[in-house]
């Protein structure tokens, strides 16, 4: 139920991970009129990479609540609690199923204004992403050169394409790079899960230490995303600090977790193979190299810098090359944009909201293209994965029939996560190992 009109926007966001709560969150509050006081309730979504206190104080992104729910759940608390504005930040078949048990919640009442994205680069399942988020009022698209590719791929199907609106990452910001500071500093933005095998992680982790080594005169940092034992929006098997065990590093390589944004304050030069840090370092002017060492590849996602000035080697890097970024591919991403656009970047967005508010009590109501009749060999089994029947009714002994987590369950909620985890990092990659005897 969209909350009155008189009061301040009352926006939720619900988030799987770590950097999709930052990105929700920090979404909302540029979602918000400029000069309104905003009330953001925030749900995480539970599952294997629910952020642990240590990551989303990382984030930096606050809320006036934070509570952990599943997906009945927090369909319960939208039936209950009035907001203007609903944020999905979640993996493509989580907005899918939330959109369907939204849909079921609210019927043909009023309700507020639903809105979901990408958390950064869309480099993979471009298509399968696209058509799950299909049935938000807005999905935005974080530069002008995805707007075009979204709505590409709503008009392919014949599905409406209006709902697809123009933003930019909402965490870009900070200082712009002012020129070398001592000592000069590299940082290696890690990932999560690109590459994948052992051995391109250790190849990297080889150059980067190398690389130490060859410039004694520089601080070079090993950028990590999370602690062994914290997943974030992909798991990681093979965490760098596993790899860095019982090698002696050079005295000028240091691991350092954080905020992104303050790594990037003390960096003149941003490596990495296709991380969204690679953007946050390109609007801030920073020196940026994308590598090409394991080749590029859709499935590296440093495909997506083709046309950017900024695909190098460590061989070159080694050797003092500094990236050029190109201007014209700054500025379609959306990025170190010159004219001052990226502070207007999210006006048109909060222009269909507002005029999606003053309209409230008429809002159709959601109408994903995904549907029984157009996907019925694959809604289903989406939606049964939060507990949801075809109709996006929640199924008869999910949570939201059955009462609060009482702090023992609680408590076992939380070991069985760790054990899963473990069994992710530790046990699955002996067993696929032994496999392959």
């Amino acid at each position: 139920m969209p909350a009155s009109a008189t009061k301040s926007p009352r926006i939720a966001v619900l988030a799987d991970s770590d950097t999709r709560w930052k990105w929700g969150a920090l979404t909302a509050r540029r979602l918000a009129p400029a000069a309104a006081g905003i009330r953001l309730d925030g749900y995480l979504l539970r599952g294997r990479a629910t952020p642990t206190p240590r990551q989303l104080a990382e984030t930096g992104a606050t809320a006036d609540s934070l509570r952990e729910v599943t997906g009945a759940e927090f369909l319960r608390a939208m039936t209950g609690e009035s907001y203007d504005i609903v944020v999905l930040a979640l993996v493509g078949g989580g907005v899918q199923a939330m959109l369907h048990g939204l849909k079921h919640a609210w019927g043909s009442g009023p309700r507020p204004v639903v809105v979901t994205g990408y958390v950064g680069v869309v480099y993979e399942k471009l298509a399968d992403g696209l058509l799950l988020r299909h049935g938000a009022d807005l999905v935005l698209a974080n530069s002008a050169q995805d707007a075009d590719r979204f709505r590409a791929v709503y008009e392919g199907v014949g599905a409406a394409a209006d709902a697809v609106t123009e933003v930019a990452l909402p965490f870009l910001g900070g200082a712009a790079y002012a020129g070398e500071r001592g000592p000069y500093t590299v940082t290696f933005a890690a990932q999560p899960s690109v590459p994948e095998s052992r051995a391109d992680r250790t190849y990297l982790l080889d150059r980067l230490i190398g690389h130490a080594r060859r410039h004694p005169e520089r601080e070079v940092l090993l950028k990590l995303r999370s602690k062994p034992g914290e997943h974030t929006t992909h798991i990681e098997e093979l965490p760098y600090q596993k790899l860095v065990r019982g090698r002696e590093l050079p005295a000028n390589l240091r691991l350092v977790y954080g905020h992104m944004g303050e790594v990037l304050d003390r960096t003149d030069l941003l490596v990495t193979v296709s991380s969204t840090a690679a953007l946050e370092s390109l609007h801030r002017r920073i020196p940026t190299a994308v590598l090409t060492d394991l080749g590029v590849r859709e499935a590296l996602g440093n495909h997506h810098f083709l046309g950017s000035g900024c695909l190098t080697s460590w061989d070159r890097l080694d050797a003092g090359h500094r990236p050029e970024p190109d201007p014209a591919w700054l500025a379609r991403q959306g990025v170190a944009a010159g004219d001052g656009s990226y502070a207007t970047a999210f006006d048109a967005a909060r222009a269909r909201i507002a005029a999606l508010l003053e309209r409230s009590g008429a809002l159709p109501p959601l109408a994903p293209y995904y549907t029984p009749e157009t996907a019925p060999g694959y809604l289903p089994g989406i939606l049964a994965r939060h507990h949801l029947g075809p109709d996006g009714a929640p199924l008869p002994g999910s949570p939201a029939t059955r009462a609060e987590a009482g702090p023992v369950r609680q408590i076992v909620r939380r070991a069985a996560r760790g054990a899963y985890r473990h069994g992710v990092q530790r046990v699955a990659p002996v067993i696929r190992r032994m496999g392959e005897l």
